[in-house]
């Protein structure tokens, strides 16, 4: 069997594999061509086209991520083949954190205290009780349910919303585009955790930030398409003028690393930081990986990539 792996720190995942795949030949980029092609598997991470175009036997891919919009759009995307991908393999408690630290940066004041610390001014703000900090978590996969509890089980009211209907305890599920204005004219803070689709892309555009209430803020852990950046400055307004929209802290960007010209470096009411808020745990991602490749081997049912609907 052999295992083609490609990923950053691909010493450490290619150590890790053969510890749980004891008789694979795994085989990476560096490897000579005529070895690394038509490999039994593929286990990649954003790979390049001339990679994927090299194999023609493949049986199975797993995508070393959550997201797959990248893999799915790889013109040489092996046809018909079954792609399984990293189900929350330990990043939905590292995203929780990121998205709770994202919420308190609002409800209490940080962004306003750092502010007037750069003025030297001293003034307290007023508390708001968190039981009047309704937070809004679009998508509600193994991720979005898990950091939506996360938020909850810390006081906070969390409204959900998904495509289609879902029920989580202690979560107000909405769905389909009522559902979707319904929840956003209730939110204090919104936090995106959709995948990258067709159908998600700059879901969060003029219309639907001009739904959330005055002062609103947004955190987005998940893919860089989902805001319409335009509308996203248009919103937070201009230099130390606060628009409707309070704040972001974004996570995810369609291009990256982020180019040195992007408006969003210099902006006051913006924080960037470089898709860390969920690094890949090795030792449960590489699990899943292991537990992917012996089901694909033994024929048994997986539960795979939908590639029409992007997740």
């Amino acid at each position: 069997m052999r295992i083609l792996l490609h990923i950053d720190d691909i010493e450490a995942w290619r150590d890790a594999l053969a510890e749980r795949l004891p008789g694979a030949e795994i085989v990476t980029a560096d490897d000579p061509a005529d070895k690394r092609r038509d490999a039994d598997y593929l286990a990649v991470w954003k790979p390049p086209e001339a990679l994927l175009a090299e194999q023609t036997r493949a049986r199975g891919i797993v995508n070393l991520g959550a997201g797959v919009d990248a893999l799915l759009s790889n013109s040489a995307l092996p046809a018909g083949v079954p792609i399984v991908k990293l189900r929350d393999a330990g990043m939905a408690e590292l995203i929780g954190d990121y998205v709770r630290y994202g919420v308190l940066h609002f409800q209490r004041d940080f962004d306003r205290y750092r502010r007037q610390q750069a003025n030297r001014e001293w003034h307290e703000h007023n508390v708001t009780a968190k039981r009047d900090w309704p937070v809004g978590v679009l998508g509600l996969g193994a991720i979005g349910a898990r950091v939506a509890a996360m938020i909850a089980a810390d006081g906070f009211p969390v409204h959900g919303w998904s495509r289609s209907p879902k029920s989580l305890e202690g979560i107000t599920c909405h769905h389909g585009d009522e559902g979707l204005v319904e929840l956003l004219s209730q939110v204090r803070t919104l936090v995106l955790l959709l995948p990258g689709t067709n159908s998600t892309r700059h879901i969060i555009n003029a219309a639907a930030l001009a739904a959330l209430p005055e002062g609103a803020s947004l955190i987005n852990p998940g893919r860089g398409s989902l805001i319409d950046e335009a509308a996203l400055l248009a919103a937070l307004g201009e230099g130390e003028q606060e628009g409707r929209l309070r704040g972001a802290i974004l996570d995810a960007f369609p291009e990256e690393p982020l180019p040195e010209s992007s408006p969003l470096w210099r902006h006051p009411r913006i924080w960037v930081t470089p898709h860390m808020a969920g690094p890949t745990p090795l030792d449960e991602a590489v699990d899943q990986v292991a537990e992917a490749i012996r089901a694909f081997e033994a024929g048994d049912e997986v539960e795979s990539v939908d590639p029409e609907a992007g997740y």
